[in-house]
């Protein structure tokens, strides 16, 4: 376990070293202002010539108002229910009832692509040559 001596004494002295020049060293004046002072309280208040629109407020105590049902609403509400009961079928043939004819038109025709043909490259041939074998962790060339 010679390791964990090594760190030991190693991490030992670094830590003694680290508190003898604590104590030795002189300190910055700026950190003994900033340990006399203690925590700063000032504040900084930031005003703005921005005019914001005053907040909304939505009072949701009051009751909500329901406005009276008027007689056109319930005429629609009653052409709609006539509708409901006319079947999917007939629904579909009035549709188509009212559709126009249409002159029959011919169809665009569709733009013909230029095809790309991608080139074929020809490698260069392939030259196998011996190796010497490597020896070690890295290789030959690392020392």
């Amino acid at each position: 376990m010679p390791v964990v001596r090594y760190f030991l004494l190693v991490g030992g002295v670094l830590l003694a070293l680290l508190f003898l020049s604590n104590e030795v060293l002189p300190q910055l004046p700026v950190a003994e202002r900033v340990a006399e002072a203690g925590r700063d309280k000032s504040v900084i208040r930031i005003n703005s010539d921005r005019k914001w629109p005053e907040r909304v407020v939505f009072d949701t105590n009051m009751p909500t108002i329901v406005p009276p049902v008027a007689p056109a609403l319930v005429a629609k509400a009653e052409a709609a229910a006539a509708v409901a009961e006319v079947s999917a079928q007939a629904r579909g043939l009035q549709a188509f009832a009212q559709l126009k004819p249409s002159e029959p038109s011919k169809p665009e025709p569709k733009p013909l692509h230029k095809r790309k043909v991608a080139k074929t490259r020809v490698a260069p041939p392939m030259v196998v040559v011996a190796q010497q074998p490597r020896f070690g962790f890295f290789g030959n060339d690392t020392w």
